[in-house]
């Protein structure tokens, strides 16, 4: 569990950007190189709070937002949900394909809010071929790309939990695409927030897309083991883009997924989720195979009203691939 927090991101420099694009693609190799990489193991905080309490009950939102290839338009979306809690994935910091822009910063600062960022990748190739077609310049500034909590009050603790980090998007032993050149893994970011029923525990995560069921079940039961660690008794959110059913045959039921039944042993109910499909066409996946179920809220101790799905069409212009998932939710008593 990662708790160094740092208010900007160390950089990598130029000698090991090399020595990552010259490394054997193996697990090895990558975590050997995962370990070099300081702004792995670091958590970036800033933004404002706008109140030092959460009133409950509270309204909480969590969204894949493929990039935040628009940061004012999402944060204006989520600003009509009342959400005091967001949890986002797939956020981009520093890189060609969103103008190599701060996107959780900046969708948080339009929401006034405090936000904790962490590394998910370090990419150092521009995306596919969609994704190229949007970069303003030929290297990415930073290359960081991640999962974000944005919070209307200050948080008490945050923390970041590795899920892997063997190199599943970096070692042919798995397949990896040696057009896009990245080392990290799948993650989830906690945190401890006040509300005016005790501590709150909120997390945002992001699990495998390219692996099977049994994959991302082991994936939750590391995250819910540092949850426990993390935040003994405390009532718990885990919201984000579960991948349940990605990569699997066309007939495979995503009901099927064992982290469902894993997270109800370990007290968890899945009431905030909406019934309904999650994905669409997008900017960048502008042709998916299927829609998908895949983004979820599981809860620990809390009463949860209200789920919907919203959509993410601004307009005629998609802003994701996934729509939002919404639901209001307090301690029980």
């Amino acid at each position: 569990m990662i708790t160094e927090i740092v208010t900007e991101l160390p950089l990598v420099p130029a000698e090991m950007r090399e020595k990552i694009l010259s490394a054997p693609r193996t697990s090895e190799a990558h975590r050997a190189l995962f370990d070099q990489t300081e702004a792995m193991h670091r958590v970036q905080t800033g933004g404002a709070a706008c109140a030092e309490v959460l009133a409950t009950p509270m309204t909480i939102a969590a969204w894949n937002v493929e990039r935040c290839l628009f940061p004012q338009e999402t944060a204006d979306k989520l600003r009509t949900e009342g959400a005091s809690i967001v949890l986002l994935s797939e956020v981009d910091h520093g890189m060609a394909r969103t103008g190599q822009r701060h996107t959780t910063r900046e969708v948080a600062e339009r929401l006034g809010m405090v936000y904790v960022f962490g590394v998910e990748f370090f990419e150092l190739g521009l995306g596919s071929p969609t994704e190229r077609a949007f970069c303003t310049e030929t290297e990415n500034a930073r290359g960081w790309h991640g999962n974000a909590i944005l919070s209307a009050v200050p948080f008490n603790r945050v923390a970041l939990v590795r899920l892997d980090c063997h190199g599943h998007w970096f070692s042919t032993e798995f397949g990896a695409d040696p057009g896009q050149p990245r080392i990290g893994g799948r993650m989830a970011l906690l945190a401890e927030v006040a509300t005016d029923h005790g501590p709150l525990c909120v997390v945002s995560t992001h699990l495998e897309s390219n692996a099977n069921a049994a994959h991302r079940a082991a994936q939750a039961g590391r995250l819910m083991d540092a949850i426990d660690v993390f935040a003994p008794g405390l009532p718990v959110v885990i919201g984000g883009d579960l991948n349940t059913g990605n990569h699997m045959p066309p007939d495979f039921d995503w009901r099927s997924e064992t982290l469902f039944q894993t997270a109800r042993e370990r007290g968890y109910h899945w009431d905030g989720t909406a019934d309904g499909m999650t994905t669409r066409p997008s900017l960048i996946t502008r042709h998916p195979d299927r829609t998908m179920k895949l983004d979820w809220f599981a809860c620990r101790g809390l009463a949860a009203v209200s789920p919907r799905i919203v959509s993410s069409m601004a307009g005629e212009v998609p802003l994701s691939d996934h729509d939002m998932i919404v639901m209001t939710c307090m301690p029980v008593e």
